[in-house]
């Protein structure tokens, strides 16, 4: 998933992402993840949500491909089920914007919103109104500070965040033969879904892996300073077998590092999907696979979560969407799978 700009952290959080406790994906609160697919309006209740005409708001933290490919999600369950939908919004990554965005849409009255909070204390009050009306709420990934499920929201919906650093993980290993050396650039916050997609790498290499090492680990939360960072574990490691890196943008950095030191050898994971990223594995170059999300069913996941809501049937807190590995090999039915659109047409062309 993209990241954002602000980073959810909670007191519980530094225990919970501890590598010894990595075993499945969690929530925030350290909530069990109830997988997806188990999230779906019966039959029994579609009727009666046709019949009562809600309205839905999707609005949006920002826009790109991953964004559209939720929102697509979302919108065709919401027709499937009868929900209008009223108002899509763009935040920006502005949190001001962002309640100004809330404030607009609950003018339309709606019965449903779905959101990505930008920041767990501005959204707190950017969500209030919609919550005191009883609005059923989804959030994307993060939660705004001091709401409770579920009092004050239907469900958290997100990734399987331990399946993507372990399948990173099985990939990176896989492009090495099982034996080598690797250097871990990880995202350097307290922000619960990198820090699991992370550690559950760093913990299957560990782990799975006897014949790998980690032996260069840096954090990093600037994106710009990718190149700077590969650089100099390089220097020092300049055998490195592979390198995972916690998400695509900071990876187009890495990847640049390697070219220019003529290094053809070192092998690149990362998360999440990146025209340039995915060019270079589709070309033979460095970038061994790419984990991501499947955003559509996100977006399909959370519509469902906040209809079920509407008709007082149990909605589990925190509900986590599978991942997927993509290689040269699968790379239009993958990026078909998750944002449900084709390839960049330079990245077909180049396969």
């Amino acid at each position: 998933m993209k990241l954002l700009v602000k980073h959810l952290a909670t007191s519980a959080l530094l225990g919970l992402m501890s590598v010894s406790a990595m075993a499945q994906t969690v929530g925030p609160k350290g909530e069990a993840a109830t997988l997806s697919a188990e999230v779906t309006v019966p039959d029994d209740a579609v009727a009666a949500i046709k019949d009562a005409k809600y309205k839905a708001a999707l609005l949006w933290h920002d826009q790109s491909d991953f964004v559209n490919a939720v929102s697509a999600g979302a919108t065709d369950e919401f027709k499937r089920l009868g929900i209008e939908v009223v108002a899509t919004t763009s935040a920006g990554f502005d949190a001001a914007k962002q309640r100004s965005d809330v404030e607009t849409a609950m003018a339309k009255e709606p019965n449903i919103i779905l959101s990505l909070p930008l920041d767990p204390v501005t959204s707190a009050a950017a969500f209030k109104e919609a919550r005191d009306a009883g609005v059923s709420l989804v959030f994307l990934s993060n939660l705004p500070a001091d709401y409770e499920h579920p009092r004050d929201y239907a469900a958290i919906v997100t990734d399987d965040l331990y399946q993507m650093g372990k399948q990173a993980a099985d990939a990176l290993a896989s492009a090495m033969g099982g034996k080598g050396t690797v250097g871990w650039i990880f995202h350097d916050a307290d922000y619960y879904v990198t820090n699991q997609r992370d550690n559950a790498f760093k913990s299957t290499i560990e782990n799975d892996y006897p014949d790998i090492k980690i032996v260069a680990e840096q954090g990093i939360s600037d994106p710009a300073r990718a190149e700077e960072i590969a650089n100099a574990m390089l220097l020092k490691n300049p055998d490195l077998g592979g390198i995972y890196v916690t998400w695509a943008g900071p990876a187009e950095g890495v990847l640049a590092a390697l070219r220019a030191n003529g290094n053809k050898d070192t092998k690149i994971v990362t998360l999440d999907l990146s025209e340039p990223v995915a060019l270079d594995m589709v070309r033979g170059g460095n970038v061994a696979a790419i984990v991501a999300d499947e955003a559509y069913e996100l977006g399909r996941a959370m519509a469902a979560a906040a209809a079920l809501r509407l008709v007082d049937k149990d909605v589990p807190p925190f509900i986590a969407a599978p991942a997927i590995t993509v290689t040269a090999d699968n790379v239009a039915e993958g990026w078909k799978k998750s944002l449900n659109i084709d390839p960049p047409a330079s990245v077909t062309s180049a396969n």
